[in-house]
């Protein structure tokens, strides 16, 4: 009987790690947890897809080469003291809009909408697949729904995550306003930072795909950017692709000193500045809008991991 207990235990276990999937010699593992998805390469922590508990899925913590943690430990984790505690809305990696039907689903709190995954669709493999709606600040009225695919592998020491985002205007239009603060967003370990934080050391340099560089390349249109720097004595860099079939590719750069990385379509007046809102936009009732862009966290800078060329790759 306990032979018979045991084994009927181990099989229901297995029902919660997907089949382990092989690329470029890696082993790519997704497990199932209470509201999270552990995802592991070669049985390592690569990251966290974390659905539940927070106002919008997040990925977190992100694990790059070499065991280096590429993310902000906080809001999530108060572990290291000398981080900067700005922004809590800045969660390891994130998606949403600051104006989406005049609803903030950038920021938290009690002006913030929250977005809640109504369906894990599968976790298979080396990809993820949810449904989700948007739901706005008083708690009920849902303004739209999502469908994200979310794809994770190595080649060699260089990790990806490729991110696609689908907008469903399931509950009549959807206007997204003209405003800087989104959409596509990563917080970066503070010693990647261009600007340090209070009395900590930083070594972070940065270029866009037009040679733009550092404190320039905000607000910029290109089709990548990468930070890159060294973290606890190990070269490393991120970079962020824009996907060609992108509305408005090349993107806009929402791309701060501090360590925020994001891709924004939307925030033209900023951008450019602009007097009036030029980059507001309406998906009409029934229609759809993906996004799709790929994280790439790497060795060295940016031409010793060749950016420009697994970009050039990605976007065939």
């Amino acid at each position: 009987m306990r032979i018979a207990s045991l084994v009927a235990v181990i099989a229901v276990a297995l029902l919660f790690v997907a089949a382990p999937v092989h690329a470029q010699g890696k082993v790519v593992t997704l497990e199932k947890q209470d509201g999270r998805i552990v995802v592991k390469i070669d049985g390592q922590l690569f990251t966290q897809y974390i659905y539940e508990g927070y106002e919008k899925p997040i990925l977190h913590p992100v694990i790059g080469p070499n065991g280096v943690r590429m993310t902000r430990n906080w809001p999530v984790d108060d572990s290291d003291p000398t981080e900067a505690h700005d922004h809590p809305h800045h969660k390891g990696i994130w998606f949403g809009h600051m104006s989406v039907n005049g609803e903030s689903f950038w920021h938290v709190g009690e002006t913030a909408g929250t977005t809640v995954q109504t369906k894990l669709v599968s976790a298979e493999g080396d990809t993820i697949k949810t449904e989700d709606k948007l739901v706005a600040r008083d708690g009920k009225k849902v303004i739209a729904t999502d469908s994200r695919t979310i794809r994770f592998w190595a080649e060699g020491d260089t990790r990806f995550i490729d991110y696609s985002y689908t907008y469903h205007a399931t509950q009549g239009d959807i206007k997204f306003g003209d405003d800087k603060d989104g959409q596509m967003g990563i917080r970066m370990n503070q010693q990647l930072r261009v600007k340090p934080n209070k009395g900590q050391k930083s070594t972070g340099q940065a270029i866009n795909s037009a040679g733009d560089t550092t404190n320039d390349i905000w607000g910029k249109r290109a089709d990548w950017i990468d930070y890159w720097g060294t973290v606890d004595g190990k070269a490393v860099g991120i970079a962020m692709f824009d996907h060609p079939s992108n509305f408005r590719h090349p993107t806009w750069w929402h791309a701060r000193e501090y360590g925020l990385l994001s891709a924004n379509p939307w925030g033209i007046h900023h951008f450019e500045k602009k007097k009036e809102p030029v980059g507001e936009y309406t998906l009409k009732s029934g229609e759809s809008l993906t996004f799709r862009y790929l994280f790439v966290f790497h060795t060295g800078d940016y031409k010793s991991a060749d950016i420009a060329g697994l970009y050039a790759k990605w976007a065939k």
